[in-house]
């Protein structure tokens, strides 16, 4: 999973769902690291200014990714675990809820701040993160 690795309200994210996934299903990776660039040479569909929340799957070595809501909903699903609140919004058709996830993404530093670099994992989580 990759996200932003200095968006305030992204670190709190990320924090959210390694405490729901004690089996460490999730790996992450911030936006700005080598393993980010290495994904947008893979996909160049991404384009370099990629700054979503992405999540890959790798199924019999072929790799998928997927964006906004539909990535939000992937990563739940992996670790089995959805907050309440956004329960309603992962009914929406996927175009609605990218579009709400779009308006919240553009609001996100405004609303949350932002942190003066990436997030360092503590000494139990560094096995989790990749560059």
């Amino acid at each position: 999973m990759l996200f932003d690795g200095v968006c305030a309200f992204c670190h709190g994210a990320v924090r959210w769902l390694i405490e729901r996934d004690p089996q460490a299903r999730l790996r992450f990776a911030p936006l700005q690291g080598e393993t980010a660039a290495a994904l947008r040479r893979r996909h160049p569909e991404l384009g370099s200014d990629v700054d979503t929340l992405v999540y890959v799957e790798t199924h019999a070595g072929a790799e998928r990714v997927y964006l906004r809501s539909e990535a939000v909903w992937r990563a739940c699903a992996a670790i089995g675990a959805l907050p309440r609140a956004a329960r309603w919004w992962a009914r929406l058709p996927r175009p609605l809820a990218d579009l709400g996830y779009r308006i919240f993404a553009r609001l996100r530093y405004r609303v949350f701040g932002r942190l003066d670099a990436c997030r360092l994992p503590d000494a139990g989580e560094r096995e989790r993160f990749l560059a």
